[in-house]
Order: C-alpha cells, then sequence, then structure tokens
C-alpha cells in the first residue's frame, strides 16, 4: 500500500488548479485529507497519493504490474 503523503500545492500542480481550489475540495469533503496541527491561520492539510489515485480512477502504484512500473 503506497501511504506517500501529498502537500496541497503538490496536489494542485498534479491536478493543474489553483492551491485556494484543493483546500475547498478538502473543506468540502471531495477530497479525503489529513489535517496537520497547525499554530498559524491557515489550516495545513496533506493528502495521500493512494486518496488521490483513487480520485482520479488510476490504480496505486503498488498495484500495477511489475511489468508497468520499470
Amino acid at each position: 500500500m503506497n501511504t506517500d503523503l501529498l502537500t496541497v500545492s503538490e496536489v494542485a500542480r498534479l491536478l493543474r488548479v489553483d492551491d485556494t481550489t484543493v483546500r475547498r475540495w478538502v473543506k468540502q469533503g471531495a477530497l479525503e485529507a489529513v489535517v496537520l496541527p497547525h499554530v498559524n491561520a491557515r489550516q495545513a492539510y496533506r493528502i495521500k497519493r493512494a486518496t488521490l489515485d483513487r480520485v482520479l480512477g488510476q490504480p496505486p502504484l503498488a498495484q500495477m504490474a511489475p511489468s508497468a512500473q520499470g
């Protein structure tokens, strides 16, 4: 199981949207995220790569055929 955690900026870059859009999706429940403890005004999130793959309809890398990984 692939448990890589991606930042909001990384997810936004992969999906070609603005960081604000990713944050909105998380707040609306459209994208599952891990909420990190924070001390500043902005909430920090991390999105599991497996969650992003599922949203995009792609099989996680760990489940791909060995010949497709290399």
